[in-house]
């Protein structure tokens, strides 16, 4: 991949705290990406990093090919739009979109022309002459981002843009924001703490932890193949099994696991040998749920009594607490209309899945 955006070994000290720690990443022109991670995992400084209010420990970052690690916020080819979207709240729709390029002294027509181009880009033409407190939540989060796009920036940074809006909203914007990137072609870096909106978002995105990028990749390939525990824990809700390695063929490898009660077996090539302690993972969307044991000898079945449930209207979820006491999430669709329960407290079931349906996570 040619890198539009290259960070090249980052790091940035704060006295003896490692904020960000020798990262390195490499964003493609036009690509939205995310930096997933906890507070204090250091993306908000990262992204500081790349707007320029943060000056790196070491390390270098370029944008199309120019190093700008010791540009001046101003100078580079970055805008940023805040959490908090700091719109001015004297100025109308219009003259908070225009701001930027009144203070470059562009040409009044020219501004006239942008302004009416990113309104419409944003669906805010009819409320160009408001002021910010006759907005909705979602009308001033528009406001936010045309007025950083207007100047028409290389890379846009956003800080966790949607955290202000209400879970509709934020869901209806998510698709919002994709069109327009897609529609400008600038490259797109998002700052978020929020799984779903990474996942929607994203082109591609990071896990970061304690100042380390835990995975890059899409978000099935993090989501379906997480490489270590800490991203299968943190991304989705997912039952981890310890176990020790029984058996190793071809494809398959089986893990005996004093939590589960049983040999547990899943599909991969990785490097493992008899012997050696590993986890065993699956989401809870991939296991099946029933009161009888299924037929299928190729599946792992476990017995368990359901120990907790909960109805979400498109979907149930059940609390399997097995005979060693783990308690297993499984996630059921409710596919057919009913008043009654499929199962109920105490009820003795089956948890199955597939062996392909299992992740092998050999980091902790």
């Amino acid at each position: 991949m040619k890198a539009f955006i290259h960070i090249k070994e980052i790091s940035k000290h704060f006295g003896d705290f490692v904020a960000v720690d020798n990262v390195d990443l490499k964003i493609a022109q036009g690509e939205l990406f995310s930096i997933l991670g906890g507070s204090g995992c250091g993306k908000t400084t990262l992204l500081r990093m790349l707007a320029g209010f943060e000056i790196p420990t070491s390390g270098s970052i370029e944008i199309d090919g120019t190093d700008i690690t010791h540009q001046a916020p101003y100078d580079r080819p970055v805008n940023m739009m805040f959490q908090s979207y700091a719109i001015f709240p004297h100025m109308s729709v219009s003259k908070n979109i225009s701001y930027g390029l009144r203070k470059d002294r562009v040409a009044k027509k020219e501004i006239a022309k942008r302004v009416d181009e990113i309104l419409e880009l944003v669906q805010l033409t009819e409320l160009k002459d408001r002021k910010p407190d006759q907005l909705s939540g979602g009308q001033r989060q528009r406001v936010a981002l045309a007025r950083a796009l207007i100047k028409r920036p290389k890379v846009l940074l956003l800080d966790e843009p949607l955290a202000a809006l209400d879970k509709k909203l934020r869901e209806r914007t998510q698709f919002e924001l994709v069109n327009i990137q897609e529609e400008l072609g600038i490259t797109f870096v998002v700052v978020t703490h929020d799984q779903e909106e990474a996942m929607t978002l994203s082109d591609r995105m990071a896990v970061m932890d304690s100042g380390q990028f835990q995975q890059i990749g899409t978000p099935k390939e993090i989501y379906e193949f997480p490489h270590n525990r800490f991203v299968a824990d943190f991304i989705g809700t997912i039952n981890i099994f310890d176990g020790i390695v029984t058996a190793v063929d071809d494809d398959r490898i089986s893990v005996y696991s004093d939590e589960a009660g049983e040999t547990l077996t899943a599909l991969g090539k990785q490097l493992v040998d008899v012997g050696q302690q590993i986890d065993i993972a699956v989401r809870p969307e991939k296991i099946f749920i029933g009161k009888e044991k299924p037929d299928d000898a190729n599946d792992v079945c476990i017995e368990g009594t359901v120990h907790d449930l909960g109805y979400l209207g498109n979907r149930s979820l059940y609390r399997i607490k097995l005979s060693s006491g783990k308690i297993v999430q499984v996630s059921s669709q409710n596919r057919r209309r009913s008043v009654t329960r499929f199962l109920d407290w105490e009820d003795k079931v089956w948890i199955s899945w597939k062996p392909r349906s299992a992740v092998v996570l050999l980091d902790k």
